[in-house]
């Protein structure tokens, strides 16, 4: 079992036990960290991170988490994130007025980089709010 901490400037979203985290790194995509993980530091995309509790019956925390850093030290994994938003803490009426507003904002200026961005957080939140999975 891992110690793990899900935190962000704003709030501690997750501190307890875990057998697995799955994240998503910028340059490495996906990846699992079990018990006995080599020490490990990575850059966090814009995606979800699952907090694997009980790996055989599929017990997990999925947590939207934008941008920040994983590190695994021992039997510890903390994610150090801009944002990180469990299920519960996502406002889903302003993550979909967040979408709306940009994909108005993509029609009107298909290369908005900015809108892209901000499309693509809403969308995260979204879809850990909903349940959905992604696929990776």
């Amino acid at each position: 079992m891992f110690d793990v901490q899900v935190v962000s400037p704003e709030t501690v979203s997750y501190t307890g036990q875990a057998e697995m985290v799955v994240a998503r790194t910028v340059d490495g995509g996906d990846i699992a960290f079990q018990t006995g993980h080599v020490p490990f530091i990575g850059a966090l995309a814009v995606w979800s991170v699952d907090v694997i509790k009980d790996v055989a019956t599929d017990d997990r925390d999925t947590f939207a988490v934008h941008r920040g850093f994983v590190q695994v030290s021992g039997d510890e994994v903390t994610i150090l994130s801009d944002v990180s938003e469990s299920k519960d803490a996502i406002d889903v009426a302003r993550a979909e007025a967040a979408r709306d507003r940009a994909q108005a904002a993509l029609q009107a200026d298909g290369d908005d980089a900015e809108a892209a961005a901000a499309l693509h957080r809403a969308e995260l939140r979204l879809r850990v709010a909903t349940g959905e999975t992604a696929s990776h």
